[in-house]
């Protein structure tokens, strides 16, 4: 297993991208656009040269970060910077009113699984009620492609972050097609389902890597646990490709990039512990000893990750190597019933309520205790 593309934590360019310039010309909203993925996403759009491009963050440091680079390396692109969430429906309605985005990214999110499952409320509200919100408000204003950015957690999941992004899939799926807005357009919807992002905040490899840096230990939760890893400039790629993913028959449809095989965190672990000197071009170091401690599996954690359901089913391919995957979906009616008890229940704060409206929707969810 080649292990060298986990010492340059996600730094490649990913300004030109072959797909970025289905953009070109049209009014974008990013939504989590100061994110790690959100921020190299915004600069391969800007790249293209949209007519406009809209920021939606709700993190003001993060906005702040990317609308002050679009000032500095991207001044000709049109650009708006707004600070909000994609739960306030308001604010959305008033975006798509005033900026008339053509095509939409969605990559906000909550993500952290351990932290989620403390604050279970949180995660359904912004990463399944956030979904269906934006998507509603797309569909009303006459948006012509969104784009949800989901995970491999998705599938089968154990977590509530799993289980919130398994709703949003869902909310594409049914969504997508069926003319809504007073114009008659039709709003094509996909969901891109990706792996873990080498380098992104918070995740495995930085946490190693600051673990190293202190002299250890560097903690794994098992010895077997696995995941599937993908660079960020290749996680751009990807939203990209479905973005431009124009045919008809996609529509509705989770598309899933080429992920290879599935990496051992222990066996991560170790790469970076003996190679913690080539970082930067430095010259190799005598490795400190450093130990790997196995903490066992945390709430919402899994042994390894699955890519799609075994009720799905594989369409063929579309935009170069992603896969087209049909997955069961509810009827239009359902999906909307369902949410609307999903908000009341938000709004209550009954969280027995909300897991009990999850696990209805999603059979699949295991709940960790």
């Amino acid at each position: 297993m080649p292990y060298e593309r986990f010492l340059s934590l996600g730094e490649e360019e990913t300004a030109g991208s072959r797909f970025a310039s289905a953009a070109a010309g049209l009014p974008v909203l990013v939504t989590g656009a100061g994110g790690y993925i959100g921020s190299a996403l915004t600069k391969a759009i800007a790249a293209a040269g949209p007519s406009r491009l809209v920021l939606l963050d709700a993190s003001e440091q993060n906005l702040f970060e990317i609308h002050r680079h679009l000032e500095e390396a991207y001044a000709h692109v049109p650009h708006e910077a707004i600070l909000g969430s994609v739960t306030d429906g308001s604010l959305l309605d008033g975006v798509f009113r005033r900026f008339r985005p053509s095509v939409v990214y969605h990559t906000a999110a909550l993500k952290h699984v351990p932290l989620l499952e403390l604050n279970r409320l949180a995660a359904v509200r912004i990463n399944a009620m956030g979904t269906y919100t934006l998507a509603e408000a797309a569909r009303h204003h006459g948006a012509a492609t969104l784009v949800l950015v989901s995970t491999d957690k998705a599938v089968n999941p154990h977590s509530i972050m799993g289980a919130s992004k398994r709703i949003a899939e869902l909310t594409i799926a049914a969504l997508s097609g069926p003319p809504f807005a007073p114009s008659g357009a039709t709003c094509r919807m996909n969901a891109v389902r990706l792996g873990n992002v080498i380098g992104s905040t918070g995740s495995v490899v930085p946490i190693f890597l600051e673990q190293i840096s202190g002299g250890g230990p560097v903690t794994v939760t098992h010895p077997e646990v696995s995941r599937y890893f993908m660079s960020r400039g290749a996680a751009v790629e990807a939203i990209l490709a479905t973005g431009a993913t124009g045919a008809a028959e996609c529509a509705g449809r989770i598309l899933l990039p080429e992920l290879g095989e599935p990496v051992r965190i222990a066996e991560l672990a170790r790469f970076l512990i003996e190679n913690a000197g080539l970082r930067g071009g430095r010259q190799r170091m005598a490795p400190p000893h450093i130990s790997i401690r196995f903490i066992g599996l945390r709430p919402g954690d899994k042994i390894e990750e699955d890519l799609i359901y075994g009720t799905e089913i594989r369409e063929g391919s579309a935009a170069g190597p992603l896969q087209v995957i049909r997955t069961p979906v509810p009827a239009p009616d359902e999906l909307h019933g369902f949410m609307a008890q999903l908000g009341c229940l938000l709004a209550s704060g009954d969280l027995a309520g909300v897991m009990d409206a999850i696990c209805g929707m999603v059979p699949e969810y295991q709940p960790s205790s």
